[in-house]
């Protein structure tokens, strides 16, 4: 349970931006007397992501298997099969088999090849991808145009479908892995479910201790994966070679022609071939675009393609295979441990996306989307190896609850298009703009290559609106719950923002007052605030209150700009106003963790070098109050307050030592 004794101003201005009126905040940092942000979009790569670029591009390719594309590469488990027998079943003819095939594989070109590996991988925010960083890019390039709260919407709905997502694709993963066992030894069919949720809950528990040791297996336990799914294929491929001719796109087309309307529908299932392809974008920063280009056009595409055509080629063989097509493939010895092969698989995919998840969480909190929680960081190596509770508990649960209520991995598929094809359809909104107004592309070029994406997405999409009374409106519902928070925390920030700014009484009046008047004592005050002018709520109340200032008073505003990283070097911005009393501006990207004394203890140019043991830091802690013209409706500031009361403490998240803090209480309407 997260902690509400400790709820304060900063909660607000911790992560200060400026806030557009649509109440997102997203705007880029302005740093003291109009100078530019410490880091541009010069700044190399390399610079802020040593520990990757100078490994060797195969370990980085092999690294990008292991966690890239696990969510991808267990699609062969379901999505053929899906397209055949799940809830809008096809006919098992040769005619609708290659059409299929020949639609997977036009997709996976389209959609992952083209659109996320060419196009979208090359929009990066200092190396880093997803919807938040590409979004904190385009702010920063376009600056407050009309339609950046359009864009900005889109993008944090975007994100809100990736939760969702989040809990379905374990629960399929895993449940379709498990699934096996019913082909491999029938007589264990009832031990399914409580074999997949006793996975989950190990899967989840394991979270809090760090996935370090177990990440360095995932490359190349999906190696022998995609090996075998690959050889398994290939098998069925040369017993019926005449399946190859589905890589042309005459039998798409051909498909459509004869039966467009089951084609169609069947959109809706072929698009489980590409799921997982947002997270080429989103792990981008992990890796860097050209070993996720090597991995998935030399051995993940064709891995891929190859045991799709041979599920292919055996139903044109058996058309009782369809069963399970994917575990058919094996001989019948080779089953059972192709059932543990394939489980390790779905609990790698699983794993990348619950640690999307908090890397997500991470982001949006650092930029103001999300309410801070409580982040452990599980390796003192790697700074993104990182555990948010509330995000692992609330993940598990749900997937669990998915896990019982839908019971088959065929139920669930119903519910995994819909998120994925939001998510992607969005996608293309972002890179428009990026396109137009960031590449500046000549619109030859750009609106054919944006109708491509449009017609292609827009297609998967409706198709799987038809799926949405089957289970389809479940991400949908997460989706429009946690847009919901993330807009409410965003709004009544920047409206309790906007109030203490109001209130606030000029630094210069202050000083000119009140350090003649009142008595000085040794040591060093830091007051938090979130705005760089006026005088903090904390200040004026411990005046008030202790009628003391000590020697040296220390206004600090901790920014999170709109780059994932800053350096060291361009950290903190000072600004001498006299009489003991300096402005200080801490400056974080949104990948990194802020640390408050550490930050302090590195600089010596404010009156002396910082002793934890002579400083006390001061936060004020808000209490809100009903409005007599409400900046918002009565149930979103409930809603507000709620999340208020219960976001981690400051004093934690800034790693501020817990015996040198006050916090002073002060009330504000919004």
């Amino acid at each position: 349970m997260l902690t509400a004794r400790a709820v304060s101003t900063d909660r607000q201005w911790s992560h200060d931006l400026s806030l557009p009126r649509h109440g997102i905040p997203v705007s880029p940092v302005s740093e003291p007397n109009g100078s530019p942000e410490p880091a541009t979009d010069s700044t190399p790569v390399d610079q802020h992501h040593p520990h990757g670029r100078e490994a060797a591009l195969w370990k980085l390719a092999v690294g990008a298997i292991g966690i890239v594309f696990g969510d991808i590469g267990t699609s062969p488990l379901y999505a053929f099969k899906e397209t055949f027998a799940g809830h809008h079943p096809l006919a098992l003819d040769q005619e609708h088999i290659m059409g299929v095939i020949s639609l997977m594989f036009w997709s996976m070109m389209a959609v992952v090849t083209l659109k996320y590996v060419s196009v979208i991988m090359r929009a990066d925010n200092k190396g880093e991808g997803g919807s938040l960083a590409l979004l904190a890019l385009i702010n920063r390039a376009s600056g407050q145009k009309k339609w950046t709260a359009g864009i900005v919407i889109l993008g944090v709905f975007a994100t809100a479908l990736f939760y969702g997502d989040s809990m379905i694709t374990p629960a399929v993963s895993v449940l379709s892995a498990v699934e096996g066992i019913a082909v491999a030894a029938p007589t264990f069919s009832n031990w399914i479910l409580p074999i997949a949720v006793a996975i989950l809950v190990a899967l989840f528990s394991i979270q809090r201790t760090g996935t370090a040791r177990v990440g360095a297996m995932f490359g190349p336990i999906m190696l022998g994966y995609f090996a075998t799914i690959a050889t398994l294929g290939t098998i069925s491929v040369v017993q019926t070679p005449g399946v190859l001719w589905a890589l042309l796109p005459s039998y798409a087309v051909h498909f459509f022609v004869i039966d467009g309307f089951a084609a169609f529908l069947a959109l809706g299932s072929v698009v489980l071939a590409v799921t997982g392809a947002e997270a080429l974008y989103a792990d981008m920063g992990h890796f860097g675009r050209r070993p996720i280009r090597v991995s998935w056009l030399w051995f993940v595409l064709p891995a891929l393609m190859l045991n799709y055509m041979g599920q292919g080629a055996l139903l044109m063989r058996d058309a009782a295979a369809l069963q399970s097509p994917f575990y058919l493939l094996a001989p019948e010895w080779m089953r059972l441990p192709l059932v543990g092969i394939a489980t390790m698989a779905a609990i790698i995919a699983s794993q990348a996306v619950i640690t999307g998840a908090f890397s997500v969480t991470q982001q949006g909190i650092q930029l103001g989307f999300i309410p801070r929680l409580r982040i452990s960081h599980t390796s003192a190596a790697t700074a993104g190896q990182i555990y948010i509770p509330l995000i692992n508990w609330a993940l598990m649960i749900a997937i669990i609850l998915l896990v019982l209520t839908f019971q088959t991995s065929s139920n669930l598929t119903a519910a995994y298009g819909i998120a994925v094809t939001g998510a992607m359809l969005i996608d293309n909104f972002l890179i428009a703009v990026v396109l137009f107004g960031l590449w500046k592309w000549k619109k030859r070029y750009a609106i054919p290559l944006l109708a491509l994406f449009f017609v292609v997405d827009l297609a998967y999409f409706t198709a799987n609106l038809t799926k949405v009374p089957d289970g389809g409106w479940f991400p949908l519902l997460v989706g429009v719950v946690i847009f919901t928070m993330l807009t409410t925390w965003a709004k009544g920030r920047r409206l309790m923002v906007e109030r203490m700014r109001e209130a606030a009484m000029p630094i210069k009046v202050f000083i000119q007052s009140a350090a003649v008047s009142a008595t000085r004592v040794k040591g060093t005050a830091v007051f938090m605030t979130s705005t760089p002018e006026g005088v903090p709520h904390a200040l004026l109340h411990n005046l008030k209150h202790n009628k003391v200032l000590h020697e040296r008073v220390v206004l600090l505003t901790v920014k999170i700009a709109d780059q994932p990283y800053v350096d060291e070097a361009e950290r903190v911005y000072l600004d001498d106003l006299g009489e003991g009393f300096h402005r200080m501006k801490i400056l974080y990207g949104f990948m990194q963790e802020a640390d408050v004394p550490a930050a302090l203890q590195s600089c010596s140019t404010c009156g002396g070098a910082f002793n934890m043991m002579d400083t006390s830091f001061f936060l004020s802690r808000q209490t809100l109050l009903p409005s007599e013209h409400p900046g918002m409706r009565i149930w979103r500031e409930k809603l507000f307050a709620w999340m208020l009361r219960n976001a981690e403490s400051a004093m934690e998240f800034f790693r501020l030592p817990t015996n040198r803090v006050v916090e002073l209480g002060s009330q504000v309407e919004i």
